[in-house]
């Protein structure tokens, strides 16, 4: 008989994991599109009136700043699979991470609420707004950033001498380390 030859399996992904990734995901692109919506709001221009401001510019910008996140975030996922230390950045590098991401999150979503035609796009307006909105992801995690030891018990792969590494995501310490894949998680979820 002819031998068939297999595709190579995939490795499955324990529940917890799972979990923590899909909440990563959400926090990501929730603080992208939040970002975004208050960049708009802040660069209009606009000091008058509420009334004024431009509200369905923001959210229409802000839901493709959320989108761009999401995909950026699976790419950042995806290239871990094949160099695991992709997710293990220390505080400033993933900060730096993060902060490039906002930045083409919220350029990218400006560019698509626009439906752009690279000739006439406001591409100083944009700069701007994605400027604001990554000066925002900076504030957020600085302030985001824990103490380096967390209140959090530790023994996990993701500590060194009994100290947790600190991170710029609001996600809760232990649900952010169980993500990005720096603390072991019990196969049998």
């Amino acid at each position: 008989m002819p031998t068939v030859p297999t595709v190579p399996s995939v490795p499955s992904v324990p529940a917890a994991r799972r979990t923590s990734i899909i909440w990563d995901f959400v926090e990501r692109a929730g603080w992208s599109a939040g970002q975004q919506f208050v960049s708009i709001l802040l660069t209009a221009g606009s000091v008058t009136a509420v009334v004024g401001l431009p509200w369905e510019l923001a959210l229409w910008t802000a839901a493709g700043a959320a989108i761009v996140s999401m995909l950026t975030t699976a790419v950042l996922y995806l290239t871990s699979i094949g160099a695991p230390g992709v997710l293990t950045l220390g505080f400033w590098p993933d900060l730096m991470v993060r902060l490039v991401k906002t930045f083409l999150s919220s350029l990218l979503g400006s560019m698509g609420a626009a439906a752009v035609n690279p000739m006439t796009f406001g591409w100083v307006a944009a700069l701007n707004v994605a400027a604001v909105a990554t000066l925002g992801a900076l504030a957020k995690g600085l302030l985001a950033r824990e103490p380096l030891a967390a209140a959090e018990p530790t023994g996990s792969a993701g500590t060194v001498a009994g100290v947790k590494p600190d991170s710029p995501s609001t996600l809760r310490t232990a649900t952010y380390l169980t993500a990005t894949g720096r603390e072991s998680v019990s196969l049998s979820g």
